[in-house]
């Protein structure tokens, strides 16, 4: 039998109920949902050769019901659910991080008053952020800075202690300097304010495509771009080196300009998109 006349059978036994129209209408919304998610996912995460064999495989699924008598036509719920075990498996990191992000977008209780855009206090935020790192890295200072735009989860700033501070290269140094409370954990700074310190980060996953002589510092320097959308910026405690981490990748060795231009980025772009 063709796949017309499965259809038209099928068609004419849905109309004789009205039962089943209802949970024919509520089934082609969700999976009309279910499939337009899956592919939008695919094509932000530039995966076309995904897209191209889940439709191929559909294709293949429709052929078969068509051609071989007697084929359960659940084998299109078949395909879809191992797609999504697929994904789930393969892009792992992007699931976590659409959901972190969109669980931050409910948690954050940080967007401290107004951010401030004057261009000469944004430069002293930079230059003092700048100044920070510079000394931290001379004195073999470990320390992870995470830039963010008030998309932190409340469960990563209660981790630590909620400063709420004028940005200053003294209290950034203070904060990191050895054996003082506050200096294994990260800092968030959002705009022109550091919004806590002493805090917990996820640690990252990919640890195969992390370096063997980073350590723990990194990885959660690393894991927090990962999972939420922010910039982290790491420096050695035993190099001394200067890390900057964005969408989990890490570029090492950050010298003055490096930094100077993520950060401008970071006050220019990130913080004026947020505030529209």
């Amino acid at each position: 039998m063709h796949l017309i006349e499965k259809l038209s059978k099928i068609w004419e036994g849905i109309m004789a109920s009205p039962e089943l129209k209802i949970v024919f209408v509520v089934s082609i919304i969700v999976f009309s949902v279910l499939y337009y998610y899956m592919i939008k996912f695919l094509a932000d995460n530039n995966s076309g050769p995904m897209i191209m064999l889940f439709v191929f495989c559909m294709i293949i699924g429709a052929a078969m019901i068509s051609l071989i008598e007697g084929l359960n036509s659940t084998i299109y719920l078949i395909i879809p659910a191992l797609f999504l075990i697929a994904m789930m498996v393969l892009y792992s990191v992007e699931l976590k991080r659409v959901i972190w992000e969109k669980k931050s977008a409910r948690l954050a209780d940080v967007r401290h008053g107004e951010l401030s855009y004057d261009e000469e206090r944004v430069k002293v935020c930079i230059d003092e952020i700048i100044k920070a790192l510079q000394n931290m890295s001379k004195n073999d200072v470990g320390a992870i800075i995470v830039l963010s735009t008030g998309n932190i989860p409340t469960q990563i700033l209660d981790s630590g202690v909620k400063l709420d501070s004028d940005i200053s290269s003294a209290l950034i140094e203070s904060v990191f300097f050895p054996k003082t409370p506050l200096h294994d954990g990260a800092m968030i700074i959002n705009g022109t304010k550091i919004v806590a310190a002493g805090c917990f980060l996820p640690l990252s996953q990919n640890g195969d495509n992390i370096p063997k002589d980073l350590g723990t510092r990194h990885r959660a320097g690393i894991g927090v771009t990962e999972t939420i959308d922010v910039m982290s910026i790491i420096v050695s405690e035993e190099t001394g080196i200067i890390s900057i981490a964005k969408a989990g990748q890490i570029t090492r060795y950050a010298d003055i300009g490096m930094l100077k231009k993520t950060l401008t980025r970071y006050y220019w772009q990130e913080l004026d998109s947020s505030k529209k």
